[in-house]
């Protein structure tokens, strides 16, 4: 056997007196099993030592799968309680829509005096009580003169005395389309919308018709309206600030389990690392891939592995001769100081990653004489 491999031998079989742990390395399986079948008796630690690892992994993983399915219980859902609100409505009335005029066509003057002739008739008609014969007459005037708004507003209101606010509702749009400042428009659609139950809705037209004609009937109608209305937006809002509030909650244990997942995440990263560097100790700072001319450095940060060439086993992952004594690299103090140092690890990567870069590094007063004392070390430089 060769002499120099007999020496690199000698000194592994000394790391491995000072740490029998190195033993659990599961790239030595096959120098166990050889000890083994020769009926030697391996330390407990270094048996037990990688089922110790798979056991702490498998339990890793089991906590990181319960970071993942415990879940915060969501809040209770919101049920929205009954408003108690006060004031007379009606069933809605679902009669065919009522005749309308076509406010683009040219009134004559002769419609428009036959026009008031008709809501003439209807206004005696409504102060008789006579509502049906009102609405005939005021239809009549519509037809006429579709331009008026007046006339849909007055129509508007016998709707409102027959309890049909839904038709009381579509006269006052249309007024309301003919003139926006119909005052008559806004109050009767405001009465009809009370009759209804909408009071939010009710509120904000007799507060516009007041504003452009007030008139007694509509602070009265005001009263009866208003309460309801204030209930119904106070009620609104405390639901909305209760959702948001949910919303905001939901989001924040969105945040919490993302912030617990991460911490799992490296809790476990950082046990599997120490994990790594307890079962190799031997390995180098930093990390060295394989691909370094010259044979290159496997291992990881920190204990990547115990590079070199065991007998008879056809070197270590890496590619890494076997002729290489890496005591002399271990027993360096200048080699071993330039690995802490990040821009040398830097540029030791970058060249073991693609070996053209090496030519980029060799100007670097760092860098150069360190890449060339690991090559001469390794057979890659001059002796």
């Amino acid at each position: 056997m060769d002499a120099e491999k007999l020496v690199q031998f000698k000194h592994f079989i000394e790391h491995v007196k000072s740490n029998p742990s190195i033993l659990s390395d599961p790239s030595l399986s096959f120098f166990r099993e050889y000890l083994e079948s020769l009926g030697a008796k391996l330390p407990q630690s270094a048996e037990s030592k990688s089922r110790d690892v798979e056991s702490d992994e498998d339990t890793e993983n089991v906590e990181e799968e319960k970071v993942k399915v415990e879940e915060p219980e969501e809040d209770d859902e919101i049920i929205e309680s009954d408003v108690e609100l006060e004031g007379e409505t009606v069933e809605p009335d679902h009669d065919a829509p009522q005749k309308m005029g076509d406010p683009s066509v040219e009134v004559t003057e002769e419609n428009r005096e036959a026009s008031q002739s008709a809501k003439a008739k209807a206004v005696e008609a409504i102060s008789e009580g006579k509502l049906d014969e009102a609405i005939e007459s005021l239809t009549e005037a519509i037809l006429l003169n579709p331009t008026s708004a007046i006339m849909y507003a007055t129509r508007a209101t016998v709707y409102i005395k027959k309890k049909k606010p839904n038709a009381a509702i579509r006269d006052a749009n249309a007024a309301l389309e003919i003139n926006p400042d119909s005052a008559k428009g806004y109050k009767s659609r405001g009465i009809a919308r009370s009759l209804l139950g909408q009071w939010e809705e009710a509120a904000k037209d007799l507060h516009v018709a007041s504003k452009l004609d007030f008139d007694e009937e509509i602070s009265a109608v005001l009263k009866k309206v208003e309460p309801n209305a204030h209930k119904l937006e106070e009620h609104r809002r405390k639901y909305e600030r209760l959702h948001k509030e949910k919303e905001e909650k939901k989001a924040e244990r969105e945040r919490q389990r993302r912030r617990a997942e991460a911490q799992a995440a490296y809790e476990k990263a950082k046990k599997q690392e120490q994990s790594s560097s307890s079962r190799n100790p031997g390995g180098f700072p930093g990390g060295f891939p394989g691909g370094m001319p010259g044979g290159g450095f496997p291992g990881g940060m920190p204990g990547g592995g115990f590079p070199g060439g065991m007998p008879g086993a056809g070197g270590m992952p890496g590619g890494v001769p076997g002729n290489v004594d890496f005591s002399k690299i271990l027993n360096d103090p200048d080699l071993m100081s330039a690995f802490s140092d990040p821009e040398v690890m830097a540029a030791l990567q970058d060249v073991m990653k693609n070996p053209a870069n090496l030519a980029k590094h060799q100007s670097n007063p760092k860098v150069a004489p360190v890449i060339a004392k690991m090559m001469n070390k390794f057979g890659g430089g001059p002796k």
